[in-house]
């Protein structure tokens, strides 16, 4: 591919992205002139910042489905979770941990385009033949087991709940599954 096609190419990333972007279309820009005067180097170097930088857009996008504390609740958003998810084959992720005034305590966890996604959904599709309870949430299907609920949400979201469901449910009930679903489209 000659310099031209790939300047072209990395030009055409830029058209698309939403003008709030203007720190991420600048490092675009940056790799692109970096490509053009020959250092490969840091053009390199300018698109791996530049998609840094988009994957914690798209991590906040999903964070923000994490639902509010209920009154006289405490929420703590986990910053490092994409840390973990690296490890893990990648995606993005965002989990918070819920504290009631009783000593209750939630985690929910939010994965996406992440390996282990594919491979849980099988087991939610199938709670009920493996023994687990199902429980409908807003029209979306849970499997439940213990003090965990999970569903796959728009087939590429799973969500996770850790603790009793008696304290889980209401915060599930408050999140947005339909919306969700169409996350990163």
């Amino acid at each position: 591919m000659t310099r031209t096609l790939v300047a072209l190419a990395l030009a055409g990333l830029l058209a698309p992205l939403p003008a709030a972007a203007d720190e991420i279309t600048d490092t675009l820009q940056s790799a692109i002139e970096a490509y053009e005067d020959g250092d490969l180097q840091y053009a390199l170097d300018e698109l791996d910042h530049a998609r840094q930088q988009l994957m914690q857009m798209k991590t906040d996008s999903l964070g923000a489905y994490l639902p509010d504390a209920p009154a006289g609740w405490t929420r703590e958003v986990n910053t490092e979770m994409n840390a973990g998810l690296a490890i893990m084959g990648g995606g993005v992720g965002a989990e918070a941990t819920y504290a009631g005034p009783d000593g209750a305590q939630v985690k929910i966890t939010l994965m996406a385009d992440n390996p282990m996604v594919a491979s849980m959904s099988a087991m939610i599709t199938n709670a009920a033949a493996m023994g687990m309870k199902v429980d409908r949430i807003n029209r979306q299907r849970f499997a439940v087991q213990d003090n965990q609920m999970m569903a796959l949400v728009g087939n590429r979201v799973l969500v996770q709940a850790d603790g009793d469901p008696a304290h889980s449910r209401p915060l599930l009930e408050a999140t947005d599954f339909a919306g969700m679903a169409q996350f990163g489209q």
